[in-house]
């Protein structure tokens, strides 16, 4: 059996305020083109298809026609809910859905149920244990602690009950959607540690065959059976040199014989540049980034004007600027001076010296003496006209 192993869509995300549905529509595409080409008979998605609970329409009307795709391919479905989707919404009508092929498991109850299938070596039981939430299955799973590991432990106890009463060689593949010790955060990522412990110990799923992990962004070998997809776009800056694609798994008579990463489309590269604005601009070296999504830290010892418009004349796709000076510790607490006595004017003075890292000019300080004294007047004028 050839399974393809996807997570962490989040449809209806975007990037700084550029829209990603386009991309995640051209990764669709790649999808579908990916199970025909690899003649894959399973695809699994590990949760979080949408970002958030409730998604935006356009979201949602892309993620209609990805299910109709993938209904009308040779793979069978199985989608599991991720801490970002509402699983009563995203599992709305599962039941009748099973008949297409394409199966929502979004009940934690549903966790020692698996979709069944069937290749040329016997019966494979798929697992789909949607997100679980600690604080909200303590009391109706009776569970000791207040953790992740808690009840990803009570789950699989439910699928290894199950997988005992099955026929002899029957192979496991558990789907799951949490943060497993072993793996690498990136900034795009919601905390779940809300609810309890956040991190489980990857021996909570020894003994089955192919575990399909999602949550974290970035593809991860946790053991040859146990890994994470990563999501197929990147989602922040942190994840610049991630590889992002999923998972194609071969599941032989005894369990996972192969697996291959396949490399989804990549609609705009990321940069992270870093230097003096007079560097980032001449050197010839950053000509490979001017088609890039661009993250900039400027270490100019005075803070260059019009800065984001200057580097924009040479990567015009830059979305994210800071400062952090050189010789300056970014830590460190800005330097007070006493307030009494002192002018509005001397005040805002000194506020520009330090977020610059120099003083204003002449005529930037008779424009922040002009409007000084016009909120001065005009709060005098609001105390003329007060009852």
């Amino acid at each position: 059996m050839r399974i393809l192993h996807t997570s962490d869509w989040h449809l209806g995300r975007s990037f700084h305020r550029e829209g990603l549905l386009d991309a995640q529509a051209a990764y669709v595409d790649h999808l579908v083109d990916t199970i025909e080409a690899e003649k894959v008979d399973l695809v699994v998605v590990s949760g979080d298809i949408y970002d958030r609970a409730l998604p935006p329409v356009d979201a949602v009307a892309l993620a209609d026609e990805t299910f109709a795709r993938l209904a009308s391919s040779r793979a069978r479905v199985v989608v599991s809910s991720g801490n970002h989707d509402s699983a009563r919404r995203l599992g709305f009508n599962a039941r009748l859905i099973d008949a297409s092929g394409v199966h929502f498991r979004t009940d934690a109850a549903s966790c020692g149920t698996p979709v069944m299938l069937e290749d040329q070596h016997g019966p494979v039981a798929v697992y789909a244990l949607p997100y679980l939430e600690p604080d909200v299955l303590r009391e109706p799973w009776q569970l000791a602690a207040r953790s992740h590991t808690a009840v990803l432990t009570e789950a699989m106890r439910r699928v290894r009950s199950d997988l005992d009463d099955r026929p002899r060689g029957t192979r496991s593949v558990v789907m799951a959607h949490a943060f497993v010790a072993g793996g690498q955060p990136s900034d795009s990522e919601r905390d779940i540690s809300v609810g309890g412990v956040s991190v489980a110990p990857v021996g909570v799923f020894a003994g089955v065959d192919y575990v399909a992990l999602g949550h974290l962004h970035g593809r991860r070998i946790l053991t040859e059976t146990t890994r994470y997809s990563g999501s197929p776009l990147a989602y922040s800056f942190s994840e610049a040199d991630h590889r992002k694609g999923s998972w194609l798994v071969e599941l032989g008579r005894r369990g996972v014989e192969r697996s291959d990463f396949v490399d989804a489309p990549v609609p705009r590269r990321l940069a992270r540049l870093r230097g003096d604005i007079d560097r980032l601009l001449g050197d010839p070296r950053h000509r490979e980034h001017e088609g890039a999504w661009v993250q900039a830290v400027l270490t100019d010892p005075v803070r260059p004007a019009q800065a984001m418009e200057r580097l924009r004349g040479r990567f015009p796709h830059t979305l994210v600027l800071s400062f952090e000076p050189t010789g300056v510790d970014p830590a460190a607490a800005p330097p007070t001076a006493p307030l009494a006595g002192r002018s509005d004017h001397e005040i805002s003075l000194d506020f520009v010296a330090h977020v610059r890292g120099a003083g204003p000019t002449e005529a930037e300080s008779a424009l922040l003496l002009a409007a000084c004294d016009g909120c001065r007047h005009g709060s005098d004028a609001d105390q003329l006209v007060s009852p």
